[in-house]
């Protein structure tokens, strides 16, 4: 059973989650929170396996509760989904550098959040695909693409380059196994080595040192 923590200050929204929590089978509501302050209390007092965290509400905001929870030793297998109608650059660039797991706006399928829940409880991440363009593109025009930047990535082999540059674009691995023809199972071992190799924490930071690196999909 994944347990899941929810901290936004609009109660609807709050109704929303919960609503769409309750009917999922492995997923469990350990806790509401409407305000930072509420939020961190919540957390460290349930030790979630995932948090859902709005961005904007009073007290600390969610990307100062986010670093509470990451710089946390003792909240280290706690995870956080950022929900929220923003997808700014800063907000992004931030969520992504200061650990969050995931990053979904509330205009989302309800099938996309539960997936990022999964996703999180699973030690992964999952940015919505607008999301993911907007850091690309971010990281893009900030950090010219070359391989110098990320020295790393010369321990990768081709195949872990592949599909490195596959992650960048934002696909699932099903998706990816998909466009290789080749089974998700290989393309979880290829990130799950290539995160290794690079020291990444999650498939965001991947998504991060591809760019830096200038990696591109291979063309026939």
């Amino acid at each position: 059973m994944i347990r899941v923590a929810l901290a936004d200050d609009q109660a609807l929204v709050r109704m929303g989650l919960r609503v769409l929590i309750s009917r999922e089978p492995d997923l469990a509501l350990v806790g509401e929170a409407a305000d930072g302050h509420e939020a961190l209390a919540l957390v460290r007092r349930t030790h979630p396996d995932v948090v859902l965290l709005d961005i904007r509400m009073p007290g600390p905001d969610g990307l100062r509760v986010l670093r509470d929870i990451t710089g946390d030793p003792s909240l280290a297998a706690t995870h956080v989904v950022i929900v929220t109608t923003f997808e700014t650059d800063e907000y992004v660039l931030d969520a992504v550098r200061d650990g969050a797991s995931g990053f979904v706006l509330k205009d989302a399928e309800p099938a996309d959040l539960v997936r990022a829940i999964r996703a999180a409880a699973n030690g992964d991440a999952l940015l919505s695909p607008s999301v993911t363009r907007r850091l690309v593109e971010l990281v893009g025009r900030r950090v010219p693409g070359s391989s110098a930047d990320v020295p790393a990535m010369d321990t990768l082999t081709e195949r872990e380059r592949e599909i490195v540059a596959w992650v960048a674009t934002g696909r699932s691995n099903d998706e990816i196994a998909a466009e290789l023809f080749i089974s998700p199972a290989t393309v979880r071992t290829h990130v799950g080595r290539a995160m290794l190799k690079l020291s990444a924490r999650d498939r965001a930071q991947l998504v991060v040192f591809a760019v830096r690196a200038g990696l591109t999909i291979p063309r026939a």
